[in-house]
């Protein structure tokens, strides 16, 4: 039976802008390229995940500007139940200006929009969808109080949470998410978020634990070049990087989440799981764009095939 997942969180229009360099502040700088697509946090982890397989719902909110309409039916088209998909009216839809360096490495901008107005009403409403599923998504690019009371739900219904906290905001009460199954910050997040160094992987370690000891399972803790570390209060398991050539890293994070989030609900073991998205995530950033750059299943599984054997 296919995974069913749901993203309870954010949806953007990407305006990406591919620079030589970044201008400094008062300076106009000519750039070589533009280019527009779709992105938001929870819109990139719902694409990754339906792209791989997984039958994927998304709760959301989009303004009634010109670009709601585009929002939804690029959800639509990615295959995603758009039941609950809200239209705020007087709301613009949210938008994430992007610069993009020759290396690949990004700067962003963004706006909440509509975004901002997802409240846990819209949980409740969407109740008998959400009940049924095998994960829900979240991520912090819309309200606080609605990433709670999603939490609080998947742990009522016996339903698996995942958590991305970017962008990290330094007011999450950790202590609200008892219960939520995994939280999966990079290690800057996990500093801001911990109030602790996380300069070695010792120090990564401790800052994870603490986050445990206030109720989480699982603390996932990406790391770029470095992989990634899996901390549960008693074991540690190093997720080996994957050495690629980048073209553009925006949305790699968000590849690494959504198809975790599928391997994982389709019955793949925790490790071996984030192992296989640490690929997923690395064959993101060889292509330009955020969603545009999320494989399918045979295509990753053509990358997979030509990365060394373990």
């Amino acid at each position: 039976m296919t995974d069913r997942i749901a993203v309870v969180g954010s949806n953007m229009v990407d305006l990406v802008t591919y620079v030589e360099r970044m201008p400094d502040r008062g300076e106009t700088v000519e750039a070589p390229d533009f280019a527009q697509g779709f992105g938001g946090k929870g819109a990139n982890q719902a694409v990754a995940a339906a792209r791989l397989g997984a039958d994927v719902a998304m709760v959301t909110c989009i303004g009634d500007d010109m670009f709601g309409p585009l929002v939804r039916q690029n959800l639509v088209d990615s295959g995603i139940d758009v039941t609950h998909v809200r239209k705020v009216d007087g709301a613009a839809s949210g938008v994430a200006p992007i610069f993009v360096e020759p290396d690949g490495e990004n700067a962003i901008l963004i706006v909440k929009g509509a975004n901002a107005s997802l409240s846990p009403a819209d949980i409740d409403a969407a109740e008998e969808t959400l009940k049924d599923r095998d994960a829900i998504l979240l991520q912090l690019e819309v309200s606080l109080e609605t990433v709670y009371h999603a939490v609080a739900f998947g742990a009522k219904h016996g339903v698996p949470t995942i958590l991305n906290p970017a962008p990290a905001d330094p007011e999450l009460d950790i202590s609200r998410l008892s219960g939520l199954d995994w939280f999966c910050p990079n290690e800057s997040e996990l500093a801001l978020l911990s109030g602790l160094p996380t300069g070695t992987d010792d120090e990564v370690i401790e800052a994870a634990r603490s986050l445990i000891s206030k109720g989480i399972r699982n603390v996932v803790v990406t790391l770029g070049g470095r992989g990634a570390r899996h901390v549960t209060a008693d074991d540690v398991t190093e997720i080996a990087p994957v050495k690629v050539e980048p073209v553009d890293t925006t949305g790699a994070g968000d590849a690494f989440i959504g198809s975790f989030a599928r391997f994982l609900s389709a019955g793949e073991a925790p490790d071996a799981a984030l192992a296989r998205a640490a690929r997923y995530a690395a064959q993101s950033i060889t292509a330009r764009g955020t969603q545009t750059s999320y494989a399918d299943a045979a295509g990753f599984e053509k990358f997979c095939e030509g990365l060394p054997q373990d």
